[in-house]
């Protein structure tokens, strides 16, 4: 029996808020429209055949609308190896790729590759004196 009380007392908080505090306690009640409004849709939908396939329909679009849809939805084995074997080529030519690089790792590990942060200032002095001897 709290519950509905705290109900009743959300309504009326509600009917302050739209019609005022005066116009609350007033014929128009907030939950009289609200019932109206229900009943006059209730109506409609029990003589419409399309609209009750709607409404059958609303908890199908909430699914599909809610982000974690695909995540929840199971893709199973077989397509999963469909998919690995539609991309097998790339797969490969992926691997030949990164064994190339792993293979050239040494050359990127060198000492002089490691130096050239330290000669960029250098290299950006030269560059300024070539451009002002171009100049000249």
């Amino acid at each position: 029996m709290a519950a509905i009380g705290g109900l009743q007392d959300r309504v009326e908080a509600l009917e302050r808020r739209v019609f005022g505090a005066g116009a609350a306690r007033g014929p128009r009640k907030a939950a009289d429209g609200l019932v109206k409004v229900q009943v006059a849709l209730a109506n409609v939908a029990s003589k419409r055949e399309r609209i009750k396939i709607l409404y059958k329909k609303i908890e199908d679009l909430i699914k599909y609308l809610d982000p974690q849809y695909i995540d929840r939805m199971a893709v199973p084995d077989a397509m999963k190896l469909q998919f690995i074997l539609a991309e097998e080529q790339f797969i490969l030519s992926q691997v030949a790729l990164l064994e190339q690089v792993n293979n050239l790792q040494p050359f990127l590990d060198s000492a002089h590759i490691k130096a050239a942060p330290d000669h960029a200032a250098k290299l950006q002095r030269l560059a300024q004196i070539h451009i002002q001897q171009q100049v000249e």
